[in-house]
């Protein structure tokens, strides 16, 4: 990573600028082109120094209150195929698996769902279990008790 690579992560690790054209902003409080800006993340991205560029939505603000994280004990031979597609969900931000802490914590999949109530989280829920059918064996909902503010890494 360079001094201009450097510049741009510092630029962009509190949030893009909610403009038509966020990348041209930065080049211009960088001093340099856009098309460059957008060709060194891509970069940056490839060489895995930068993971992800997306939108981290503040679900609250948007009115979903209910949010819930749904915990599954799904067979290991068939989780990545089913974690692919209950992460495909469009009430699922996010899916991913982890290791089970036997004997107190059973559960390797995880999938976040966002709703208005837990009524609706439940029936999600509902929904995701269909999904994996006779593949899992435990579930749980884990609720939001507070709001934890999201960053990444800074610089």
């Amino acid at each position: 990573m360079d001094a201009i690579d450097r510049s741009i992560v510092v630029a962009c690790q509190a949030g893009l600028a909610l403009l038509p054209r966020p990348y041209h902003h930065i080049a211009e409080q960088l001093g340099i082109d856009a098309e460059e800006v957008m060709q060194r993340l891509r970069a940056m991205q490839a060489a895995g120094m930068v993971r992800r560029i997306g939108v981290v939505p503040n679900h609250y603000a948007l009115g979903y209150r209910a949010n819930g994280m749904t915990v599954w004990n799904v067979d290991d031979a068939q989780i990545e195929r089913l974690g692919q597609e209950v992460g495909a969900l469009s009430f699922v931000s996010h899916c991913y698996q982890r290791p089970r802490a036997l004997p107190d914590w059973p559960y390797n999949l995880f999938a976040m769902v966002h709703a208005q109530t837990r009524e609706e989280v439940e029936q999600k829920a509902v929904l995701i279990a269909r999904l994996l059918g006779d593949f899992v064996q435990e579930k749980s909902i884990l609720y939001s008790k507070r709001i934890l503010k999201k960053t990444g890494m800074r610089l």
